[in-house]
């Protein structure tokens, strides 16, 4: 069993978004995850994210793969679309996805082992894609379903509850996504609510591949003495480079201000605002190679920088510009659109001759 049903009732009091949704409106079924899983707080603050940003649950469409992470989607927005694909494949199944309807909005939710082991593949290419897709990575450093072991974000030394450290470097999909030209990158902790929530209201509204890299300990396998996923490390260890709020469009923007100790803002492709607040001296949010040193050098002192670290404005040419597909989602397009004919396809024939 992976979800129990909610029961339908709810106060009358509870607040509404502008669509008159409440929360309640977002969740999905009930979590059959460990208690104190860090996955559950993720599921918060998604389901916080939809409910403020207003999103109708029928305009969303979840994409998961297989792990722990993936039992995620059954967990928040029962009205929305969804598909659990094979292990790794969630970026090939979300990009055909996205090609077909791009009228939806987009998340896939996937785990370490899912997106940096088997289906790493599928995750570099979602990223040199372009798909305007939020990909949120839970990242425990363990194969949680298959009793703990290490996954590849499992970083040198960490200790398993049995077995020898780990010994392999890790994989670190914030530097990765940022080598591969990735237009939104972060990272945030599952323990963190204030910090992950404006991260993702941000990610959903970019005109790319937005990556949110999501450190949330496993407690069965990997919250112990010796790890480096677990909650006692992450929050002695995490460093916050550059805090970060998201004003939605149709709200009040607040005055810009920059440098040391003020507050940058950078106005995204559909006019919302994402500031970072006190950002450090030397680091800007639009910086690429900046981000990249700023995590590699945090992740050589065993720090874990944490915040929203890189962002394209523009976010780039997604998916649908660099194909040049038309405007109308490909499922709206009637079928003599869609297949015009023998003539047709002759007339494309002889063009490529």
């Amino acid at each position: 069993m992976t979800s129990i049903a909610k029961p339908p009732v709810k106060h009358p009091s509870l607040q509404q978004n502008a669509l008159g949704l409440t929360k309640r409106d977002y969740e999905g079924a009930m979590s059959t995850l460990c208690a104190g899983c860090g996955h559950d707080s993720v599921t918060a603050a998604l389901i916080q994210s939809f409910w403020e940003l207003d999103v109708p649950p029928h305009r969303a469409a979840k994409m998961s793969g297989i792990g722990c992470s993936s039992k995620t989607t059954a967990y928040f927005m029962k009205q929305s679309h969804g598909f659990n694909a094979v292990h790794g494949r969630m970026p090939s199944v979300a990009s055909g996805a996205n090609a077909a309807n791009r009228s939806l909005m987009y998340i896939g939710i996937s785990g370490d082992g899912d997106s940096l082991n088997i289906g790493l593949g599928q995750f570099c290419h979602a990223i040199r894609r372009n798909v305007k897709l939020l990909y949120v990575i839970e990242n425990n450093g363990v194969y949680g379903l298959t009793k703990g072991q290490f996954s590849a974000s499992a970083d040198v030394g960490s200790k398993n509850k049995k077995g020898e450290p780990n010994v392999q470097p890790p994989i670190d999909p914030v530097l990765l996504a940022l080598t591969l030209g990735a237009t939104f990158v972060a990272r945030s902790f599952s323990g963190d609510k204030a910090q992950l929530v404006p991260i993702i209201k941000a990610g959903l509204r970019h005109n790319g591949f937005a990556l949110i890299d999501v450190i949330s300990p496993c407690v069965s396998f990997n919250d112990h003495e010796g790890s480096t996923k677990s909650y006692l490390h992450t929050r002695t260890h995490e460093v916050e480079l550059a805090p970060v709020d998201f004003i939605p469009l149709r709200r009040e923007i607040q005055a810009e201000t920059s440098g040391p100790g003020g507050v940058t803002s950078v106005t995204m492709h559909d006019g919302s605002v994402v500031r970072f607040r006190k950002p450090h001296a030397n680091y800007s949010p639009t910086d690429r190679l900046a981000a990249y040193s700023h995590v590699k050098e945090s992740n050589d002192r065993g720090e874990i920088a944490t915040g929203l670290l890189y962002l394209d404005d523009q976010g780039g040419d997604e998916m649908h510009a660099l194909n040049k597909t038309v405007e109308t989602p490909l499922v709206d397009l009637p079928y003599s659109q869609l297949c015009p004919g023998n003539g047709k396809l002759q007339d494309l024939m002889t063009a490529y001759r």
